[in-house]
């Protein structure tokens, strides 16, 4: 009776979660991971603790409910500067016992343990790259996170070291834990959904294809230059510029028409995730050669859609490709065109790294970040 009596007396210890990114209409590579995440730690709690999310509007995409209904929701609408005034309010008023900011900024009140992930710190490297005041913004954010959290988990070992170099946050403050990816992607195989998403999006034949954010760090005017290049050896070919429209956009169809190609090169902007695996499974290549990554999610979702994949040799892209890549200095145009040629004209080699990244798949799973997580919210609520 006594054990049953202590037990009882035991409160659940809360983990609050900041989901106010996890529920985005057309969710990029953070807001995918705040979701995802999301919905490993729920589908991995234990009885001793509770989770309650806190969203900054109602979740409205279906889905969306039914993958989070197992939390409590506090769901806390607030015009501006929610995280720092209405955020920090709930933490003064009702504090969970550790709060976890998978994809923004830490409130300046908080309980003592926290934890946030720190996806990249590009901006450092890369700084022409950025708008001034996003880069201002990005800075100050990150060397708060990385100093008032009790525990930074970053996507890479080369986020770590960089969040280290850059900020001088003690390495073993820092956990690297990989992310997931959508293991719900596979190869689409039948032409007739093929033909139906080249029709779409008005891609009259093969194509090359990058995916993501269409924005300078993304070295996108090089990939142009490069396709240039490649082009009178396959005059036939298309390259697909495919994401939202992000900074400075305009000066890549300003590169898009100086190289000359404005008749073979495309932007059909945000891929809907209903035609996402489609597209990737139909191009020729994947080229991603990115001047900077923290991790890089478009690498995976090639690999799974077994493309074969031409990768930046720089960052956190080589550790997170594997042996399943053909990886290129982002620096070097005539090495990322002489990448294209070899991925087009190869067929074998193409064969081993869609075989290679079939493999280097076995390494990523939510449910095992998850699980990584949850040891680390342990620790700290132990601490």
């Amino acid at each position: 009776m006594r054990c049953a009596a202590n037990a009882s007396s035991v409160r659940a210890r809360v983990v609050g979660i900041d989901a106010s990114r996890a529920v985005s209409i057309a969710p990029t590579g953070t807001e995918a991971y705040s979701y995802h995440l999301i919905r490993a730690l729920l589908a991995e709690a234990d009885a001793p603790e509770r989770v309650r999310l806190y969203f900054r509007s109602p979740p409205t995409s279906a889905p969306v409910p039914a993958a989070l209904s197992s939390a409590e929701w506090r769901v806390m609408p607030f015009p501006r500067l929610w995280t720092h005034l209405r955020l920090s309010w709930e933490m003064a008023r009702h504090p969970p016992d550790l709060l976890f900011v998978p994809a923004h900024v830490l409130p300046p009140v908080r309980p003592a343990r926290t934890v946030v992930t720190i996806h990249d710190v590009g901006y450092r490297y890369f700084p022409q790259a950025h708008p001034w005041r996003q880069r201002l913004y990005l800075d100050v954010s990150t060397r708060w996170n990385a100093r008032v959290a009790s525990r930074v988990l970053a996507d890479s070992q080369a986020t770590r070291d960089a969040i280290t170099r850059e900020y001088g946050t003690p390495a073993d403050k820092i956990s690297v834990v990989y992310p997931g990816y959508d293991s719900d992607l596979a190869p689409v195989r039948d032409p007739v959904r093929l033909a139906e998403v080249r029709a779409r999006y008005a891609i009259p034949g093969d194509y090359v294809l990058y995916l993501g954010r269409i924005q300078p760090r993304k070295n996108l005017a090089r990939l142009v230059m490069a396709f240039a290049q490649v082009l009178p050896h396959h005059p036939a070919l298309t390259l697909v510029l495919a994401g939202p429209a992000g900074w400075c956009e305009a000066d890549i169809h300003a590169q898009v028409r100086e190289a000359g190609v404005e008749g073979r090169v495309r932007f059909p902007g945000y891929i809907a995730g209903e035609d996402k695996t489609a597209l990737i499974s139909g191009a020729r290549l994947f080229a991603y050669p990115s001047l900077y990554e923290g991790f890089g999610f478009p690498v995976l979702e090639a690999q799974a859609c077994e493309v074969p994949l031409l990768a930046s040799a720089a960052s956190s892209v080589p550790e997170v490709a594997g042996e399943g890549a053909l990886l290129v200095d982002p620096l070097d145009t005539a090495a990322i065109a002489t990448g294209m040629r070899r991925l087009l004209d190869d067929a074998p080699l193409c064969q081993h790294l869609v075989a290679q990244g079939r493999a280097n798949l076995r390494r990523f799973s939510w449910k095992e970040a998850a699980r990584a997580v949850w040891r680390i919210f342990q620790e700290e609520l132990a601490a």
